[in-house]
């Protein structure tokens, strides 16, 4: 009975979407609501405006954004979808199964929570550099990992 409750335990503490915060910005440093912006994984993709909060769907894949305002150039990024608490839980706890049912499904990842785009701007967003309460940092595309391309947006 102990397999079975340690069974899928991401999939049991994280629900398949997760909440994220669509910022923009002027280069300046001007916030700009109201921009549409699309966001797209392997899931299909989402549309919201900046300056809203809306859920994305959890996947093992990263989040493109694009967000386009009339009176300013393109602003986009890629946010990385990085493995959860619940992924290393699953896998001391519930063994592989449970790890490869969570990464499949999905719910073993988590984008940040956060982020402000930069009109004009391509930049890239890593969980891993969330600090609570405020907005995770971009960063310019640096290596072949980390380039935006221009095909997915």
């Amino acid at each position: 009975m102990m397999s079975i409750s340690a069974f899928g335990c991401a999939s049991v503490v994280n629900d398949s979407t997760h909440p994220m915060k669509i910022e923009t910005k002027t280069e300046s440093g001007q916030l700009i609501t109201g921009a549409e912006c699309k966001l797209i994984n392997d899931y299909g993709s989402i549309s919201v405006k900046s300056g809203e909060t809306t859920q994305v769907r959890r996947s093992g894949k990263d989040l493109d954004i694009t967000c386009k305002d009339d009176e300013n150039p393109d602003a986009k990024g890629r946010a990385i979808s990085r493995a959860n608490a619940g992924m290393f839980g699953n896998i001391i706890f519930g063994g592989g199964i449970g790890a490869i049912i969570d990464h499949n499904k999905g719910t073993a990842y988590t984008y940040p929570t956060w982020i402000q785009l930069i009109f004009g701007k391509t930049l890239v967003f890593d969980r891993s550099t969330e600090k609570e309460g405020q907005p995770t940092l971009g960063t310019e595309p640096t290596g072949a990992t980390e380039q935006v391309s221009e095909a997915n947006l």
